[in-house]
């Protein structure tokens, strides 16, 4: 701990005696003129200093309310897998975090601010501060440090229990340290060209997006959708262990609904940082009420949202089966949703516009949630409608809502409001939700363009999803050797894990490395149940399972 000496304090609280001392006033109007201009300038240095330091302060607390926001993302996770799979989902949140902080030193914030020169050339990347070289505000770094684990961590919920430790740790690194960064020069860099911080933006306004609801949400929401496209549903999901088509889904839930909702809070709770901390610096005249403004929406947008979903979903399912039900998941991940959807605009959009943001959000993530599941696609938290659909609606949300006053408090300028603000002005002026429509569409070419042809290639080596029988058995044995739960809702075969052990035999033998007595195979004592099935296996001819079938499926 730095501790302040007696002789620091005297020098920071008697401004006056440090002048007396400096001038050595005879009682001449010169040397009166001279003390009274040294104690301006001292104070001057030292109201500076204050601001900094409490600008910083403001930073790192901010940074610590999104970091908290990996435990929200944990515990959300953690509750909506199946049992057999917690320490894997929990290892992969931890990774996250480790591999955003040394992707973003190295070369991400490098690619997202190196060079950073209000009134400078236009670039696509960071070209300068590799490796935090010539950074002086290290709380900037931590902050945005913050925001890059959390876009990463975005697609771990979408791909559990299926998703290889190794592609994980490529994906994560890659999209943290190369596809977000650039995302982030183009739309908050002063040299970006979509910037509303240049000095002369894109078509006099440059793209409005105070928080990441693009960048953050929707870049990790679309690098999600990509990656289950292409990995596949969870086995048993859609289809049945033949590869046959289910008539209806199988739904797997998860073993904690309680872990879910205390995740959802830790989000919310984050969000404070994420929204309001996105000010970066609250000395700075009026800076103080757009944080507050930014805070006041973000909790307007997260119950309008949860009560859309909640409600939608109850009056949807009660014209479907006669009885009214209020489902806890839809609540939460409406609440998200709303979270998501004001992001982009929490800072330049009145309440009134947060809650119809939110509320809108709530319903579009019921509608596209439904749709996946008919797409056949498997997103086992429902990370792509809350964050994918609702960081598009939240950037729409702005060209269409964005406040005159509030814009002009914020980036300086107003001529383009939202499009609904202009016709009340009668100008009917599309031009910031032009720009906030060609800001959705690079986000999405740019992670499409570089995130597909990624996963292909890592399902191409065969290092993206997990053999077929480690997924019966589940991730935490097969990738961290234990189960610490036996969840009744859903028991695990002996035989199955039978397999699993000469499987991992006849993988050691052919690697030459056959088990000695100190090598342990998970016991089928560790997970007794009461069924029986016999199975075969299919294998794809290169020692991997690619399905395990029961003797008695036909």
């Amino acid at each position: 701990m730095v501790r302040t000496s007696p002789q620091d304090l005297v020098s920071m609280t008697s401004t006056y005696e440090s002048c007396v001392e400096a001038v050595s006033p005879s009682g001449s109007l010169e040397d009166a003129y001279e003390m009274l201009q040294c104690i301006a300038t001292t104070s001057d240095e030292n109201h500076k200093m204050t601001s900094i330091g409490v600008n910083q302060f403001f930073l790192i607390y901010a940074a610590s309310l999104v970091f908290l926001m990996q435990a929200g993302f944990a515990m959300l996770c953690a509750g909506s897998v199946r049992i057999k799979n917690v320490q894997n989902t929990m290892l992969k949140n931890l990774l996250d975090a480790c591999g955003a902080s040394l992707g973003f030193y190295t070369i991400g914030y490098a690619f997202a601010y190196g060079g950073d020169n209000f009134g400078g050339a236009t670039t696509f990347i960071g070209t300068s501060n590799f490796f935090l070289m010539d950074v002086q505000n290290y709380a900037f770094w931590l902050f945005q440090f913050a925001f890059a684990a959390t876009a990463a961590t975005i697609v771990a919920g979408t791909l559990a229990e299926r998703c290889q430790m190794t592609a994980y740790l490529f994906y994560s690194t890659f999209l943290t340290g190369f596809v977000y960064p650039v995302i982030v020069h183009s739309v908050w860099s002063q040299n970006g060209f979509l910037s509303a911080y240049q000095e002369e933006p894109l078509w006099g306004s440059g793209m409005v997006d105070f928080a990441g609801g693009g960048v953050v949400h929707f870049t990790g929401g679309l690098t999600a959708l990509i990656a289950t496209y292409i990995l596949g549903p969870r086995t048993g999901r859609f289809y049945d262990r033949r590869g046959r088509k289910l008539d209806k889904p199988k739904p797997f839930p998860g073993h904690s609904v309680a872990l879910q909702v205390l995740g959802a809070f830790i989000l919310w709770f984050g969000w404070y940082g994420f929204n309001a901390g996105s000010i970066t610096t609250v000395t700075k005249d009026g800076n103080g009420k757009i944080a507050s403004l930014a805070a006041v929406n973000t909790t307007l947008a997260a119950a309008s949202g949860c009560v859309s979903a909640l409600f939608t979903n109850l009056i949807i399912k009660e014209r479907k089966t006669g009885e009214a039900t209020f489902n806890l998941i839809r609540a939460y991940n409406g609440c998200l949703a709303g979270l998501v959807s004001i992001t982009a605009g929490c800072a330049v959009l009145e309440p009134w516009a947060a809650i119809i943001t939110g509320f809108i959000g709530g319903l579009l993530y019921l509608g596209v949630s439904t749709l996946l599941v008919r797409l056949r696609l498997d997103d086992a938290v429902d990370a792509i409608p809350v964050h994918m659909t609702n960081g598009v609606w939240g950037l729409i949300s702005v060209g269409l809502l964005a406040s005159t006053n509030r814009l002009e408090a914020v980036y300086g300028r107003s001529e383009h409001p939202g499009w609904f603000y202009s016709w009340s002005q009668g100008s009917a002026d599309g031009t910031l939700l032009g720009i906030q429509l060609c800001g959705i569409l690079f986000i999405g070419s740019w992670v499409t363009v570089i995130m597909l042809p990624f996963f292909l290639w890592l399902n191409y080596l065969g290092w993206f999803r997990a053999d077929s029988l480690e997924e019966v058995v589940g991730l935490d044995i097969s990738y961290h050797g234990q189960s610490f739960g036996s969840g009744s809702e859903e028991r695990i075969s002996s035989e199955y894990i039978e397999a699993y052990n000469r499987r991992k035999e006849e993988i050691m033998q052919r690697r030459g490395r056959a088990s000695d007595p100190g090598h342990e195979s998970y016991s089928v004592e560790d997970h007794k149940d009461t069924q029986t099935d016999s199975f075969t296996q299919e294998d794809n001819g290169n020692g991997v399972v690619d399905r395990v079938i029961p003797k008695s499926e036909p």
